[in-house]
């Protein structure tokens, strides 16, 4: 039976540091490693990437969609954009330059891999192998003006930017939109047993998927399964949860909501792009952060969260919360022959 030990030793050998070899020939497999560290819904990793030279396309992967909590797979496409901005930052590391562009007869993210000449340092590269979704409470300490500024370039792409909160009421106003979220989502049966499948409840579990929520990463006990399914009606609540997020959105420094001109496939690729970057610089900043994006899942609630906004017709398109904290255990990732598509 695996243990934690053994789950710590596989998510950390994931995140080793890329080794950088002075005039030697781009690794292709190292950038998709890199690409596929990013984030996504549910960490369903719904990515797939074809290798050709010159070429690296990120097609979407529908097999790993959630149709209850993503039914337009905007969720699907924003991890796309997540990932194709990994891979841009690698790419500068090996000494390429990637323009990523989205094709949408191909339905895929195409990057265009050029040499630059040079290796180019980069934090947010160096940020790709620590960046995660940190789900416990932060320390509340407010953020300077010098890293809201950072945070705010960072998170710009296309038709997408950044919006960040960190005033008290503002925070209080995106947890009851959050609140509200909880009481729509966890009383759903749908969306409750969509969710209980991405769940991992012990490292044998997590380790023999490589995807999914792992209760390690947010501090649950290990549970055999069959148990973790009879107890879960007791814990996953819309109560439960929502205690939950008052104590960590209460704990956060600041509240970032990406907006974007636009609510199409084009759209979702440059939300991720921008989520990504965002939660790029914050990590090089020494800063966590983690997603709430229930008040731009729930159908419902998007346009009052937009109107409060005050959008005037753009989108809210994620949401997540930032601060000071300790790192957190690592999620996993599937083997690279198992996204990789080679010509």
């Amino acid at each position: 039976m695996a243990s934690v030990a053994d789950y710590d030793r596989a998510a950390n050998a994931l995140r080793q540091p890329a080794r950088i070899i002075p005039g030697g020939a781009p690794d292709p497999d190292e950038l998709v490693r890199c690409a596929a560290l990013a984030a996504s819904s549910h960490n369903t990793q719904p990515w797939l990437f074809r290798i050709r030279a010159g070429e690296i396309t990120i097609t979407p992967d529908f097999s790993r969609r959630c149709p209850v909590v993503d039914p337009d797979d905007a969720h699907l496409y924003k991890s796309l954009g997540c990932a194709a901005e990994n891979l841009v930052h690698a790419a500068a590391a090996q000494g390429l330059t990637a323009e990523a562009a989205f094709d949408p007869v191909a339905d895929a993210v195409r990057l265009h891999l050029e040499s630059a000449g040079v290796v180019r340092e980069n934090t947010l590269f160096d940020a790709i192998f620590k960046r995660q979704c940190t789900k416990t409470p932060y320390d509340g300490s407010p953020l300077t003006r010098d890293e809201l500024g950072a945070l705010e370039q960072a998170g710009r792409e296309g038709c997408a930017h950044t919006l960040l909160f960190t005033a008290k009421p503002r925070i209080e106003a995106v947890l009851e939109y959050v609140r509200r979220g909880n009481e729509s989502q966890l009383n759903d049966r749908a969306f409750r047993r969509e969710l209980l499948a991405w769940i991992r409840f012990n490292p044998g579990e997590a380790l023999r998927n490589g995807d999914g929520l792992s209760g390690r990463t947010s501090g649950q006990p290990s549970l055999p399964r069959w148990i973790a399914r009879h107890l879960i009606g007791l814990v996953l609540t819309a109560k439960g949860q929502n205690e939950t997020d008052i104590r960590n959105i209460r704990s956060s420094s600041a509240i970032a909501i990406i907006v974007a001109a636009g609510n199409d496939r084009a759209a979702w690729i440059d939300a991720g792009r921008a989520c990504q970057r965002l939660a790029l610089r914050a990590t090089a900043l020494d800063l966590r952060s983690a997603f709430i994006n229930q008040p731009v899942e729930v159908t419902a609630l998007r346009p009052q969260l937009e109107s409060w906004l005050g959008l005037n017709g753009m989108h809210a398109l994620l949401m997540m919360r930032l601060g000071r904290a300790p790192l957190a255990p690592y999620s996993l990732r599937r083997p690279l022959e198992q996204v990789i598509i080679r010509d």
